[in-house]
């Protein structure tokens, strides 16, 4: 980390995105209407006994791996029901989406966020198939964190490759920053739990890839996580790729995902073995 920036600047992303109020408005009317267009095809799958955990399943057609998509709001904002539409691109490609809620911080730690994610994942795991995992900010921290998992360790009856590859957008890798940081009155870091909760600081994954990517207006700290991580994991033999989508800031660089056309939606659907 480099003690020469303002990681409240770096980090505070809808400072840096006056119009972000708007675009999130927009991510529920499109959201909400996906899910009127898919009315009868889509449902929620419940995966632990909060409220919150729930998994929107959005079907393709049934054949090979579900891409999951966790939302993000830096772990303490949103659902999923703002990112339903983010299910068009694949779906269009025949490609099964899931997207799961979690709890939010300060009610819960970052720790018991990854958890659920785990829940969720050994949810969709009792179909047979395995997982792409996909998410945005926060999201994309889970993704990897989803990806670097021993799930032996967590259930022995699950594959080692549960997960398959990690396809992290405007994700964070190293928490540490955040601490000094507004962001973090809910999420109460210190310098210790945000290393623990950090996966650049986790065993590497022992297979499947990693792409990260990033807008090309985002500030340099999420240009730096991306790199970092990409650079790490490649060494002991991850296969990685980070891209740069140029003119996306960090809230619209998710939005390729509901067009079945996009670099992004056809990058999801060749990990999918589609």
């Amino acid at each position: 980390m480099s003690a020469e920036l303002d990681y409240e600047v770096e980090y505070n992303n809808r400072a840096r995105v006056p119009e972000n109020p708007s675009i999130i408005a927009g991510w529920a009317r499109d959201a909400e209407a996906y899910r009127v267009a898919q009315q009868g095809r889509w449902n929620a799958i419940s995966y632990g006994p909060g409220a919150r955990h729930q998994i929107d399943f959005f079907p393709g057609d049934g054949i090979g791996p579900v891409v999951m998509f966790i939302h993000g709001g830096y772990w303490q904002a949103l659902d999923r029901s703002f990112f339903s539409h983010l299910a068009v691109g694949l779906n269009a490609h025949g490609v099964d989406v899931a997207i799961p809620g979690y709890d939010l911080c300060p009610d819960v730690s970052i720790d018991q966020i990854i958890t659920q994610m785990r829940m969720a994942s050994q949810t969709l795991a009792k179909s047979g198939r395995r997982l792409v995992v996909s998410g945005h900010s926060a999201g994309g921290h889970l993704a990897a964190c989803m990806l670097a998992t021993d799930w032996r360790a967590v259930d022995p009856s699950l594959p080692r490759d549960l997960v398959t590859a990690a396809y992290a957008i405007s994700g964070l890798f190293d928490l540490r920053p955040l601490a000094a940081t507004s962001i973090n009155n809910a999420l109460k870091l210190d310098e210790a739990s945000a290393k623990i909760a950090s996966p650049l600081f986790w065993r590497p994954p022992a297979q499947g890839s990693l792409d990260a990517v990033v807008g090309g207006d985002e500030s340099a700290e999420y240009f730096r996580q991306s790199r970092t991580i990409v650079d790490g994991w490649r060494v002991v033999g991850i296969a990685t790729a980070f891209t740069a989508m140029s003119g996306a800031n960090h809230f619209t660089v998710i939005a390729p995902l509901a067009d079945p056309r996009s670099p992004m939606a056809l990058r999801l659907k060749q990990l999918a073995g589609r």
